[in-house]
């Protein structure tokens, strides 16, 4: 049953960030061999350290600026790759890496108030955002991020997304 859609950076924002080497800040972008797992905002797949190219840039996964709003660091691929297509379960390889990429889940509501923060540990992450939708009407939608560094991985929104 699909009871939530991960909602990765969009092949076109990426297109746009490869195209003008500029960030919606007005930073320059910073291209560099990757030196950690990443992930790719975009394809969610870990980065091969030493292997692939990754741009680095400024992101902020909110529409409305606020107290909430925290851009920070994100890395896509340098080259054009596919987003992430399987939408109703948490990617995979992120999931598998706790080593490498242990996460949080934060809870905004519908007007980008953050409210619910949890630690995914030795959790199954798949089964941790649908307890939280369950149990927590007010959280809207949920950012997955990297628990060490605080970056923002993706979005995931209820499903079907009752928000709008």
């Amino acid at each position: 049953m699909q009871q939530f859609t991960i909602v990765p950076l969009s092949p076109q924002y990426a297109a746009e960030i490869r195209s003008t080497r500029q960030d919606a800040f007005g930073h320059a972008v910073v291209e560099q061999t990757a030196s950690g797992y990443g992930p790719c905002r975009v394809s969610l797949r870990p980065f091969k350290p030493g292997v692939d190219r990754r741009l680095l840039f400024s992101h902020s996964p909110f529409a409305v600026d606020n107290a909430f709003n925290q851009p920070g660091p994100v890395f896509i691929h340098a080259a054009e790759v596919d987003a992430y297509s399987d939408v109703h379960r948490f990617p995979p390889a992120i999931k598998a890496d706790k080593t490498n990429c242990p996460l949080t889940l934060v809870g905004y509501n519908s007007d980008q108030q953050m409210v619910h923060t949890q630690l995914v540990g030795d959790r199954d992450v798949d089964e941790l955002i649908v307890e939280i939708f369950t149990t927590s009407p007010q959280v809207a939608y949920l950012h997955a991020r990297n628990a060490e560094a605080c970056c923002y991985i993706c979005t995931i929104e209820r499903y079907p997304n009752t928000n709008q």
